[in-house]
């Protein structure tokens, strides 16, 4: 299950498709993980060493302690109880001043800071001295964001709350998508109101951020086969220097209409794969030229001269 565990078979297919050269976000994809946790895994187990079934066994030696064992490591760690609860208020501050609320701030913190990562409703009830509606409100609101997950409290029939050590690749990339969505309406901004209109500036320099912060937060694998793709329609529209259709594309391609379609969706969808240059998507024909804010009207005034 994403988020938990890798399991023995999904060990299996990592040591498949390092054998068959592919990169840890097309391993990840196809096993839907992050790349964070198929490279922490790999580089954990040796790299070019690695074993699926001594990488599992590595993994069940270093699983979390029962849950008496857990509340015991943490009953005895606090060693300056006054201290640690006014780091908590203090780290749960910083964080609400993201935007974070402050009782999912407090949950959060408490959640990181407990031994295992790990805490039932009653531990947070306890720990932070607030109403078990408060705790199952705070909870909601971090589970929506992908901040922590739930699993069965050993020999109970309680859940525990769980932070992943991967959670904030996982939080970041929930985010990514809804960047790239910015970054695409700031393209079809361009296209609309015109790439050297005020508009169109701010639109483009818009689009390139929300685009280089999708791709910082995603990485490029150029072994991915949508990453690879993308690529190659760049440089047929580069090498046609000219507006064409899809079907067009496709057919000088030798490729199907589906997947000129979504090599060009990859484009359109992470505009640093592009850069220096960007995707035009105007009646039903796509091309690329420069990127606007790349270059200041004077330059490009300069260039146009004869």
């Amino acid at each position: 299950m994403a988020g938990g565990r890798l399991t023995l078979q999904e060990r299996r297919s990592i040591a498949e498709g390092m054998a068959d050269g592919l990169g840890y976000a097309e391993i990840g994809r196809r096993l839907g993980r992050p790349t964070s946790t198929i490279s922490r895994e790999v580089a954990r187990n040796g790299y070019s060493l690695y074993s699926a079934v001594a990488a599992h066994d590595a993994a069940r030696h270093r699983e979390r302690p029962t849950a008496a064992q857990a509340a015991a490591a943490s009953e005895s760690s606090s060693a300056h109880p006054t201290e640690a609860r006014a780091f908590v208020e203090e780290f749960a501050g910083l964080l609400a001043a993201t935007g974070m609320p402050r009782m999912a701030s407090r949950v959060f913190t408490g959640l990181l800071l407990s031994e295992t990562g790990s805490l039932t409703a009653a531990d947070l009830v306890r720990r932070l001295q607030v109403s078990p509606a408060a705790v199952s409100k705070a909870v909601g609101y971090l589970e929506g964001l992908g901040l922590l997950r739930r699993e069965a409290d050993p020999g109970s029939r309680r859940e525990r709350y769980v932070i992943d050590d991967d959670v904030w690749s996982r939080a970041l990339r929930t985010d990514s998508s809804a960047h790239a969505g910015v970054a695409r309406g700031a393209s079809r901004g361009v296209a609309i109101f015109g790439a050297e209109t005020p508009a169109g500036l701010r639109l483009g320099l818009m689009g390139r951020f929300f685009g280089e912060l999708t791709e910082q937060i995603d990485g490029i694998d150029l072994t991915d086969p949508a990453v690879t793709d993308a690529m190659t329609v760049l440089a047929a529209l580069v090498h046609g220097a000219r507006a064409v259709t899809v079907d067009e594309l496709a057919v000088a391609l030798g490729w199907t209409w589906i997947r000129a379609t979504a090599a060009l969706a990859e484009l359109e969808g992470r505009p640093a794969l592009a850069d220096p240059l960007v995707l035009k998507m105007e009646g039903g024909r796509c091309s690329v030229e420069a990127r606007p804010d790349r270059l200041s009207p004077a330059q490009r005034t300069a260039l146009r001269a004869p």
